[in-house]
């Protein structure tokens, strides 16, 4: 399920494990993954399988407490939720900032169980996306606009001053992986373990470009795209968002549930338009759909590339056709990025001085300022 939280329990009373997993079985949005007996082995065990929610009960015997616990899971894992367990007798105070996100008293029904879970991923989730890292997708609804080259080089161009990885969001035909040349057996996001994944993991399988970007590869053959599930998806943003600054996705003209996996979790969406008039009249109706959503106008922009190739269209037509104004503007050299591409490698490092590579390293500072601006709330669909 694309909704499943994952859950850790730290619980070295064997009736209290079996109890929540007896409450639990009757359910399929939460899934609880492992229950760990010690306190001593409990940031090992957030690290190898990285649950959405952690429960650590705060009488744990030995030489680090359940408190202790949800410290230093705070320190080292803070987009992890922690819910402490107690008993009346034993008073312990919600305090986000010392990890305690929520308090479960026993004896505990299944309601008050799955409930607070629910509360606290939730209320973690929107916590998380207010942290120092942003994710930005590349979109149209028509193929052929420049859309995958734009995400290659403005990733190139935001990587002078963040640290970047670039993602291969069109899963089924691997765009990138052509452009960049990368071998049939160069890892990719199939290559991610889904349920046990470390920062150790994501190192072992981006492509390492020789521009000095991370590359996340989608698969080579395009029945592969079928085994990726939104889950998969997900889980790898997670862990990406804890290692990058900035994180680029490429993806696909569809709105399937895979390409909404990546812009639910975008925080801007760069919507890329061309002087043309299918291009328009998709954007247009896309601008529909994500409003369905419910996607803040925040969240999206428009980038109107080939700018100076108008093909009979003012600025102000497209933007009273759209009724929305163009964000930004990227001016065409076929001849600088055909020879870019033929080559494999980023145009605003072929050519930095070009006036379309000027642009390019301008868009990339604009974006990537809003690192240091709120984040809105998730969308939850």
């Amino acid at each position: 399920m694309a909704d499943q939280i994952r859950l850790l329990v730290i619980e070295d009373v064997p009736q209290v494990a079996q109890h929540m997993r007896s409450l639990l079985s009757a359910q399929s949005q939460i899934k609880m993954l492992d229950v760990v007996t010690s306190g001593e082995h409990a940031l090992a065990a957030v690290a190898e399988v990285r649950p959405d929610v952690l429960i650590v009960d705060a009488l744990l015997q030995g030489r680090v407490s359940g408190t202790q616990v949800a410290e230093q899971v705070r320190r080292s894992e803070p987009t992890v939720a922690v819910i402490v367990l107690t008993v009346p007798q034993n008073q312990v105070s919600e305090d986000p900032a010392m990890g305690v996100d929520a308090v479960l008293k026993m004896p505990f029904s299944g309601f008050d169980l799955t409930t607070l879970v629910r509360k606290v991923h939730e209320r973690r989730g929107v916590d998380a996306s207010r942290s120092g890292s942003m994710m930005v997708s590349l979109f149209s609804p028509k193929g052929g606009v420049g859309r995958t080259t734009l995400a290659y080089n403005l990733a190139v161009a935001a990587s002078a001053k963040h640290s970047v990885c670039l993602i291969d969001g069109s899963l089924q035909f691997s765009d990138l992986r052509g452009l960049l040349r990368a071998p049939v057996t160069a890892p990719s996001i199939m290559n991610l373990p889904t349920d046990r994944i470390r920062d150790a993991d994501v190192a072992d399988v981006v492509w390492k470009d020789p521009s000095g970007v991370d590359v996340l590869l989608a698969p080579p053959r395009l029945e592969m795209a079928e085994m990726v599930t939104v889950r998969d998806i997900e889980k790898a943003l997670s862990i990406l968002r804890q290692i990058y600054e900035v994180i680029v996705v490429d993806t696909r003209a569809s709105l399937s549930d895979d390409v909404l996996a990546f812009l639910d979790a975008s925080d801007l969406i760069l919507q890329v338009l061309a002087s043309d008039t299918m291009a328009i009249r998709g954007l247009g109706m896309v601008d529909e759909a994500f409003a369905t959503i419910g996607y803040p106008a925040s969240k999206l922009a428009v980038v109107l590339n080939r700018s100076d190739s108008t093909g009979g269209f003012s600025r102000t037509d497209l933007e009273e056709a759209l009724n929305r104004r163009i964000d930004y503007e990227v001016v065409s050299d076929g001849r600088l990025v055909v020879a870019a591409n033929n080559e494999g490698v980023p145009f605003v490092l072929a050519s930095p001085d070009a006036p379309i590579s000027v642009g390019m390293r301008a868009m990339a500072d604009s974006v990537t300022a809003r690192l240091r601006e709120p984040v809105p709330a998730l969308v939850r669909r």
